[in-house]
């Protein structure tokens, strides 16, 4: 890494195999090369890697545009490369027009609708942890399944094909582009689901259920009700989201407790730490690990030269782990507060579904430790995401505990 001209060059590639073999240690050797670089790679991109950086980036939408381009080839602009997906409403879409449309997801992703969706998320992760109780082993990664199954229900998909879209929406940003496993997703899954979806919101316009789907189909824009093609592009993102970040989330901590057993004993013993607890771990591990924008204007952004239709990937995880914001920003400290992490974005982009994250999260961690907690993970036989350039985590985590009882039929 050095520096050239009038701004450090590093030589950062978030999605290679070099980084995810070891992406905090990647984040700090380029926050030591400063808090902006520009990296060659993906036909060239800036990163910001501190907190205030990466915080007022993700404030000035005029000068960091979130809306979708071709500046940087086709397809989704929030990752870099952008990924072959269909336009996503409204994380790709800027201010003003993005507030009428987060407008309709406020209501069925406020803290209060989600105190609604408690009862759902409680069954889910009761009826995954029963399924595998009595037996006294498992693949934990199966049991945190319970994000995608909870998002294919809400949203009023058919859960029959939960599996699919969890697998396809995770193989898209966890996968090795161009492996067998993406080139499935991609080609044939992908084009499966939006065919199944498409049919459902067409259903739900004509005969409406209790599911939100059916309210997404009544909603209206600027006095209009928004089109098929437009509740698409929103249930599509809430399936992007939905199925990745807790699951990555809760892979990273359920594998970490278990290195850290006197922290596990702690959250064992007082569940009324666990809220603290999941925020320190949404700083710490970062489920989605950074987000994409377009320079829109030249400008110049802390002493660097940027220019309009430039690529600048704002590093989530890399701010979460600055020593400047954060005192011991590599140790966890489950008491951590105020715990101002940047794990669900900065701005109006801020994620719309962190409540029900967050409560998914709280419930699956409380069960696996109130009736799995002496859980022994074989640290030998894990399996990372083979790409963490987006999302972290463990696709399998084979595991021990001492078998317990059902608590349902």
């Amino acid at each position: 890494m050095a520096a050239e001209g009038s701004y450090p060059v590093a030589d950062f590639d978030h999605n290679s195999e070099q980084h995810s073999a070891d992406p905090v240690g990647s984040y700090r050797a380029l926050r030591d090369v400063g808090p902006v670089a520009r990296s060659e790679h993906h036909g060239g991109y800036w990163i910001l890697s501190d907190y205030q950086s990466v915080f007022e980036a993700a404030r000035d939408d005029e000068t960091f545009s979130s809306a979708r381009t071709t500046d940087g080839g086709e397809g989704l602009s929030v990752v870099i490369p952008k990924t072959p997906m269909h336009f996503h409403i409204p994380i790709e879409i800027d201010p003003p027009e993005f507030r009428k449309w987060r407008k309709i997801l406020n209501p069925i992703t406020a803290p209060a609708a989600i105190e609604r969706l408690e009862r759902i998320v409680e069954h889910y992760v009761t009826w995954f942890v029963d399924d595998i109780i009595e037996q006294g082993e498992c693949d934990l990664a199966k049991v945190i399944g319970v994000p995608s199954i909870v998002t294919v229900d809400w949203l009023g998909l058919d859960v029959a094909d939960w599996q699919r879209y969890a697998s396809a929406h995770h193989a898209v940003l966890a996968a090795v582009r161009g492996s067998d496993r993406w080139e499935q997703a991609v080609t044939v899954d992908l084009p499966y689901l939006e065919e199944r979806t498409r049919e459902v919101i067409a259903a739900r316009r004509a005969e409406p259920l209790d599911d939100t789907i059916s309210y997404l189909t009544q909603c209206e824009v600027d006095g209009r009700v928004i089109t098929d093609d437009e509740v698409y592009s929103i249930v599509d993102l809430l399936l992007a989201g939905g199925v990745g970040t807790t699951a990555s989330l809760v892979s990273n901590t359920v594998v970490w407790l278990y290195q850290h057993q006197d922290v596990r004993r702690q959250l064992i013993d007082d569940p009324a730490l666990m809220d603290k607890a999941i925020e320190e771990f949404l700083r710490y591990f970062s489920p989605t690990q950074g987000l994409a924008r377009t320079v829109s204007r030249d400008t110049e952004f802390h002493g660097c030269p940027m220019k309009k239709g430039d690529r600048v990937l704002l590093a989530w995880a890399s701010a979460n782990r600055d020593p400047e914001q954060f005192e011991n920003p590599d140790q966890v400290d489950i008491e951590r507060w105020p715990n101002r992490h940047t794990a669900f974005g900065i701005g109006v982009h801020r994620c719309a579904g962190s409540h029900l994250g967050r409560a998914m999260a709280k419930e699956l961690l409380t069960q696996i430790l109130q009736r799995m907690g002496d859980y022994i993970v074989d640290l030998d036989a894990l399996e990372p995401y083979p790409h963490q350039g987006t999302n972290t985590g463990w696709q399998r985590i084979p595991a021990t505990f001492t078998p317990g009882p059902r608590l349902t039929a």
